[in-house]
């Protein structure tokens, strides 16, 4: 009947699937099972009468109804949200660290998502070396920490490995009696790390060109022509070539992306699950 009230978590469910494209992620960010989404979604399209996805063994996507009850969905929780925050006295805060190696151009939808999925949140984000922040989070100075390396420790949660290549600009040439120009992170950096290591165990001689405070800068130097860096594809600007296979240079391995968290339940906890399953619909394509 029409007079009946939306299910409030069956239009989470709805707006979780519109976001990522995806019934899996969906329930990876709601903490729960695909089935459980489903059904969700299934008892709001009763409910409504109509469908809102159109879906296939390989894509989801919003129907023409969907598409039109997508922002009405997103007004409705917002006013959810407002009204039990009205309640409450102060505002929830969560400090996140993430990776400089992680936090690519995705980073503002990202966030917007996060905020989206708890409005009252007030959100903190550093960016940093993944060594820098696990210090960080292990002096309580940070909630959570997304970061690319296990660093030694095992007690995060893996949501993602990323592919790795040596990138440099299109006209690009390495002189064969030279060695091979870095450009890189400054220390402390684990790919940095890693990146030497390979090098020397594959005996390229090679030598530090540039030396940048972020992986933005390390991209610029690639694309200004001074030499070759270790990034993942999502880091380097459109145009760069990956030019390990023509220089014979030694594979970079996939790389993880780990979470460290103490945010154990509420609200800041879905909003940041919710940024985890972004960040792995991001680093998937």
């Amino acid at each position: 009947m029409m007079d009946q009230p939306l299910d409030l978590d069956a239009v989470r469910a709805f707006l979780r699937i519109a976001e990522l494209e995806s019934f899996t992620r969906a329930a990876e960010a709601m903490r729960t099972t695909q089935a459980a989404v489903s059904l969700k979604l299934k008892l709001l399209e009763d409910r409504l009468g109509c469908r809102l996805f159109e879906r296939t063994p390989r894509y989801v996507q919003l129907s023409p109804r969907g598409a039109a009850f997508l922002d009405h969905a997103r007004d409705l929780l917002e006013a959810h949200d407002r009204a039990l925050a009205s309640l409450n006295e102060g505002r929830r805060r969560i400090a996140i660290g993430i990776s400089d190696h992680v936090a690519g151009p995705e980073l503002p939808a990202l966030i917007a998502r996060m905020n989206a999925q708890d409005p009252q949140l007030v959100i903190e984000i550093r960016i940093g070396s993944s060594g820098d922040l696990l210090q960080s989070f292990d002096r309580r100075e940070l909630d959570t920490v997304i970061v690319r390396l296990h660093a030694g420790r095992n007690d995060g949660q893996l949501l993602t490995e990323e592919q790795f290549g040596w990138f440099a600009a299109p006209s690009w040439q390495h002189r064969a009696d030279e060695p091979l120009p870095i450009a890189t992170m400054a220390e402390p950096c684990g790919v940095r790390a890693l990146a030497g290591q390979l090098l020397d165990a594959a005996d390229v001689p090679w030598t530090e060109i540039f030396v940048g405070g972020g992986v933005a800068a390390v991209a610029a130097a690639v694309m200004a022509g001074l030499g070759v860096a270790a990034l993942s594809p999502r880091m380097v600007p459109f145009g760069a070539v990956d030019v390990g296979p023509r220089l014979g240079l030694p594979a970079l391995p996939r790389l993880p992306v780990i979470l460290h968290t103490r945010v154990k339940d509420g609200r800041p906890r879905e909003a940041l699950a919710g940024l985890a399953a972004a960040f792995r619909s991001a680093v998937r394509g």
